[in-house]
């Protein structure tokens, strides 16, 4: 893992959004989803009804893991390894347990399969699912990741699949307490 670690701006929030790790630019900007993913991933939300700067005042975003694990010796980003997944398990317990979140999204495989079990995305992406998180029902609320690097959510069925998981987004309780 390369640092720094990188968090968001502390919230209070009843939304929490759970990612992989932060690439190798969001250690110079500072902020996760800071670059190519995040450009795409705030677009979603836009579809939704909030813009990216009402989403980072407002949701608590966190990581499968906290600082970069670097490159893939053939280009683009390295998964973190399970060991790497664990050390960090604490740290979004934690802030579960702090945050007592009503809605998680879950974005990309990753983050995805830390609550759920998954073989194919189009299994979970589009729809949402219950469960027991720090004690206290969550909803969870699965996305493809938007890297620039799959075309899974730009081509059918997970096009479909995507509009249909941002619009479960834009009907959950929880989130016009971010508009």
């Amino acid at each position: 893992m390369i640092g720094p670690v990188i968090t968001c701006e502390p919230v209070v929030s009843k939304i929490v959004l759970v990612g992989q790790a932060p690439g190798d630019r969001e250690g110079v900007i500072g902020k996760p989803f800071g670059w190519t993913a995040g450009k795409t991933l705030f677009k979603w939300f836009a579809s939704q009804g909030v813009s990216e700067e009402a989403f980072r005042r407002s949701v608590y975003i966190a990581s499968v893991c906290r600082c970069f694990p670097g490159k893939k010796p053939k280009g683009g980003d390295r998964v973190p390894d399970k060991n790497e997944i664990s050390n960090c398990r604490q740290w979004m317990e934690a802030e579960f347990a702090l945050l007592q979140p009503q809605l998680i999204i879950l974005v990309g495989k990753l983050a995805i399969s830390q609550f759920l079990t998954v073989d194919k995305l189009t299994d979970v992406i589009g729809q949402q699912f219950e469960q027991e998180i720090a004690g206290q029902g969550c909803s969870l609320i699965p996305l493809p990741h938007p890297s620039g690097a799959s075309t899974w959510h730009q081509r059918e069925p997970g096009l479909l699949l995507l509009n249909q998981a941002l619009e479960k987004l834009g009907d959950h309780p929880a989130w016009p307490s971010i508009k």
